[in-house]
């Protein structure tokens, strides 16, 4: 049997995805939710983890890093302009977290906060075992993306 918690936080974000073309080549802004789920398969303490620290040290990232903020790929040509003016920019592809993925697509974000989550998993106490098991984004009300880590299936870490 497993056991899985999940914590939820939103943020306010912009992105712009020039690549894909359409609508999304402009710079805009979304109300974006997570939800994140850790699981273990033993709980001898009663947890999978405790969710105040988890959410605490979730909630600082995506704060410090994405909220009011823009998430541009590195190669955008927006990214040196917004950061010379003081802007809070997260540059997909060039931070650690999001090595190759190139740009902010809603479904490259599930994969960047399921790896930061990971890594904030590490510091905490938690069940022996425990892992992040599922991210759910959604950037609007009608669309969203998951992301299930390799790890679960037998392909390695997030």
């Amino acid at each position: 049997m497993t056991h899985s918690v999940s914590i939820r936080h939103n943020f306010e974000t912009a992105h712009r995805l020039p690549e894909i073309g359409g609508k999304c080549v402009s710079l805009h802004g979304h109300s974006w939710w997570c939800r994140i789920e850790v699981s273990a398969d033993r709980i001898p303490d009663g947890t999978v983890v405790e969710f105040g620290a988890f959410k605490k040290h979730v909630r600082n990232w995506i704060d410090e890093h994405l909220d009011h903020g823009v998430m541009l790929g590195a190669a955008d040509p927006l990214v040196t302009p917004l950061r010379e003016q003081h802007c809070k920019v997260y540059a997909f592809g060039a931070e650690k977290l999001s090595r190759e993925l190139l740009w902010p697509t809603v479904e490259n974000v599930a994969v960047l906060l399921g790896r930061m989550a990971h890594q904030e998993l590490r510091h905490l106490d938690a069940a022996t075992g425990a892992q992040v098991t599922h991210v759910e984004v959604s950037e609007t009300h009608v669309n969203s993306a998951s992301w299930t880590p390799a790890a679960r299936t037998g392909g390695g870490t997030p």
